[in-house]
């Protein structure tokens, strides 16, 4: 189910798989919830430092691996998850304004505008 409503449920839901993946051997450069307006929709995009070389499917995978490895998902299915290349256009946007370190936060990022970009609503785990 893709969530119209960012909950504190899936804000640690998304939390959650950050750590999981990051104890699996996989490194997260971007994680962020954001909101999609024009759809009425949040997702969870995720970039990882492997993934342009591995592709989609092998990076599905292992999110689903890790969403199976968690005692309590939250809420939080692959559906509301989005996978992002290194040069994606949001990515980069995201990245002009925030950075964060290698840990986990829990920035807010609300109706702000980037390059002339606005960016209605984000949830920022992680930016490097």
């Amino acid at each position: 189910m893709v969530a119209s409503t960012l909950t504190d449920g899936l804000i640690e839901g998304g939390k959650s798989l950050v750590s999981k993946l990051d104890g699996g051997n996989t490194v997260v450069n971007a994680a962020f919830w954001f909101l999609f307006p024009d759809q009425n929709f949040w997702k969870l995009m995720i970039s990882f430092e492997d993934m342009d070389k591995e592709g989609p499917r092998a990076s599905y995978s292992k999110i689903q691996k890790a969403l199976s490895k968690m005692t309590e998902q939250h809420g939080l299915s692959l559906d509301d998850i989005a996978l992002l290349k290194s040069d994606a256009p949001l990515l980069k946007l995201m990245k002009v304004a925030l950075r964060t370190g290698p840990g986990l936060s829990g920035i807010r990022f609300t109706n702000n505008v980037i390059n002339g970009q606005l960016i209605p609503d984000a949830y920022v785990y992680r930016l490097q």
